[in-house]
């Protein structure tokens, strides 16, 4: 009987430590949890029901048979991006101001830092090793400035419209846009991404690629070589010539030539005189070879010759 009473207490004492440590962990995901509403969207949609709000299920954000959306099965829905939300959504006393949630853009006051931070939460594998320690990054630029998470199509993702985010922070650029000859970037046909990369591998300049040449290269293949001629400013840096951007220039050329060949190249030896900004200086005849489209009347293969006689870029 003794030893029956004793199994019997053993078996209660197992029972009370086993029922207090699972009130305990109870508990503690209560207080873990405490600060998230118990209806989640629900909850939220309540007051905030107007199309900008209820856009977010027309996004990737609000697919709910996806689990790597917020809305996914088990996810905490809204409260997942703005945080817990239970005091926001609480009464409050008159005069009383209501309690905050995440905010997005920088113009909110909650610090850039944050708001990020709850975005990298799911999209730190995919934002890129350039993004870190880049200048949007260092400017602490909010991922809300460039991206529209509410909205079905991201204007920062399309083509058409991706240029008017970006022209909103980069007004000298826009400004370049605009001239004569530029990338076609108001016709829909090419957006900043296609040479910059915001996300990308290289932190301090964003091309697309390791360098401005080979940004280039992507579209302007025929001009990458090797060449057995190379004119050596073409394979340094395309920026020495053209303006990426825009430029009042045919080409978007940095000057017209001759004033951009004789940026490098002097007259000695060649039946040229030199070109002054109010046209041909002095009252000797030039060479007619001068006018029209200038050197390159005959050294046309500017980026480069693999003619055995291209020495001179003529051929």
């Amino acid at each position: 009987m003794d030893s029956q009473k004793f199994l019997r207490a053993a078996v209660l004492g197992l029972a009370g430590m086993l029922l207090a440590g699972i009130a305990s962990a109870q508990s503690a995901a209560d207080d873990a949890n405490k600060a998230y509403s118990r209806k989640g969207a629900d909850t939220c949609i309540a007051c905030h029901d107007d199309a900008v709000s209820l856009a977010v299920f027309r996004t990737p954000h609000g697919v709910p048979t996806d689990p790597r959306s917020p809305f996914g099965h088990g996810q905490l829905q809204c409260e997942a991006c703005h945080g817990g939300g239970d005091a926001h959504a609480a009464r409050v006393r008159r005069g009383q101001e209501r309690p905050p949630v995440i905010r997005f853009g920088s113009d909110m006051p909650d610090a850039v830092g944050v708001q990020n931070g709850m975005c990298l939460e799911c999209h730190d594998g995919s934002v890129g090793f350039g993004w870190h320690g880049g200048p949007h990054d260092n400017d602490e630029v909010a991922c809300a400035d460039c991206h529209t998470s509410h909205a079905t199509l991201d204007p920062v993702l399309q083509t058409g419209t991706q240029p008017d985010v970006c022209f909103d922070c980069h007004q000298l650029q826009r400004s370049e846009t605009l001239k004569a000859f530029s990338h076609p970037f108001f016709e829909g046909k090419m957006a900043c991404d296609g040479c910059h990369a915001p996300h990308g591998d290289s932190p301090d300049t964003t091309f697309a690629r390791q360098t401005l040449n080979d940004t280039c290269y992507e579209c302007h293949a025929e001009k990458r070589g090797p060449y057995l001629w190379e004119h050596a400013p073409a394979s340094e840096d395309c920026g020495l010539c053209h303006s990426p951007h825009g430029s009042n220039h045919p080409g978007m050329l940095t000057a017209r030539a001759p004033l951009l060949c004789q940026s490098c190249h002097s007259q000695d030896g060649h039946p040229s005189i030199a070109q002054e900004a109010d046209g041909l200086a002095g009252a000797s005849m030039p060479s007619q070879y001068l006018l029209g489209q200038s050197c390159l009347n005959c050294h046309e293969q500017v980026h480069g010759s693999n003619h055995p006689s291209g020495s001179k870029l003529m051929r």
